[in-house]
């Protein structure tokens, strides 16, 4: 991720949870709220709800890998975070990866194409 930084400590994640908007999906809750940094900041949230920790790895790094593939077409200088909801333990990739991008599309977070 060349264009992110992680969100590690709690306060980060509550205030997001608090603070920042919210777009739903039946795979995924994307919340996102504006930084003054330069670069995006992003944590993932996998409840121990969803499975045991091999099922909960499987979402966690699909989920990273989606963000990777799209981070250049999202706007810098935004923190994300991504909770996995039940159902995106039985998805498969490009359920996922759709919901991840309707998400952000609902939250204004995806770049304008170039003209």
């Amino acid at each position: 991720m060349k264009f992110t930084e992680t969100l590690k400590k709690n306060y980060e994640f509550q205030r997001l949870y608090h603070k920042g908007k919210s777009a739903v999906t039946p795979y995924l809750v994307v919340y996102a709220r504006r930084s003054k940094r330069a670069k995006n900041r992003i944590g993932f949230t996998v409840s121990a709800k969803l499975g045991c920790a091999v099922q909960r790895n499987r979402v966690r790094r699909r989920l990273r890998e989606i963000y990777r593939l799209h981070e250049a077409e999202l706007r810098m200088g935004t923190e994300l975070v991504v909770v996995a909801r039940a159902r995106a333990v039985h998805s498969d990739y490009h359920q996922m990866e759709r919901a991840f991008l309707s998400a952000c599309a609902k939250l204004g977070l995806l770049r304008e194409a170039p003209q």
